[in-house]
């Protein structure tokens, strides 16, 4: 078999071709076929095969996050019910709004039980969260440095849920300019005026919340028309 014997190949006459280079021939188209095969048959399936192959392995993660979950799901029912149990308890620090006045009571009380002089006790508006309301009282109360020590203790010690912010003490009868921290040095026998935000929460009913929700959704849909017509 020689070169010149591909380059006078008739395709008409290839059955009378030598035997060589009808082998060779048959060779190339042979692995021609393969090539055509792989790219058009295989390489689409290897492709796929590649895809089930990551999705089984996505299954399989799932599948051990599940069976994660069910090994410990008596731990979790644990956990939820002591989750319920401790929300409860804070929700019962709350007051409904039926009780708001025994609360505001209840702190006026503290102090004219330490021999406080209020002059000022004023609750303020109310603010609304998810579903509980916050209201702010400004108080202004004349004692002394124990006395007042005293009230600001048994506020933290109520049933129901009050923080004190904003604290200032100051020497009574001395100007606004005086600074707080001249109070401790007054003394227990010197009386001193304490200004301060005490604050209390109360939880909002259902017919609150439902109308807290309505009115959410309508500033939503008021503000999607509002950005279509822009």
């Amino acid at each position: 078999m020689k070169l010149e014997d591909f380059n006078n190949i008739d395709i008409k006459n290839a059955g009378n071709l030598p035997m060589p280079v009808k082998a060779v021939l048959l060779a190339v188209v042979f692995v021609l076929l393969l090539a055509l095969g792989y790219y058009f048959l295989l390489s689409p399936a290897l492709e796929t095969l590649d895809q089930e192959k990551a999705k089984e392995q996505q299954l399989r993660d799932v599948f051990l996050a599940k069976k994660s979950q069910a090994i410990n799901l008596e731990a979790y029912r644990a956990q939820m019910v002591e989750i319920e149990k401790t929300f409860g308890a804070l929700l019962r620090q709350l007051p409904d709004k039926s009780q708001i006045d025994g609360l505001l009571t209840d702190i006026n009380q503290a102090g004219l039980s330490r021999g406080l002089e209020f002059e000022l006790f004023k609750p303020g508006s109310e603010t609304q969260a998810e579903f509980y309301a916050e209201m702010p009282i400004a108080i202004k109360v004349v004692g002394t440095y124990h006395d007042l020590g005293a009230f600001a203790s048994d506020i933290s010690r109520l049933s129901r849920i009050v923080t004190i912010s904003n604290v200032a003490v100051v020497p009574q009868g001395s100007g606004k300019d005086s600074k707080p921290a001249d109070a401790k040095a007054a003394g227990a026998g010197n009386m001193l005026v304490m200004e301060a935000v005490a604050k209390t929460y109360r939880y909002l009913d259902a017919e609150e919340i439902a109308a807290k929700q309505k009115a959410l959704k309508a500033e939503k849909e008021a503000k999607a028309k509002s950005g279509k017509k822009g």
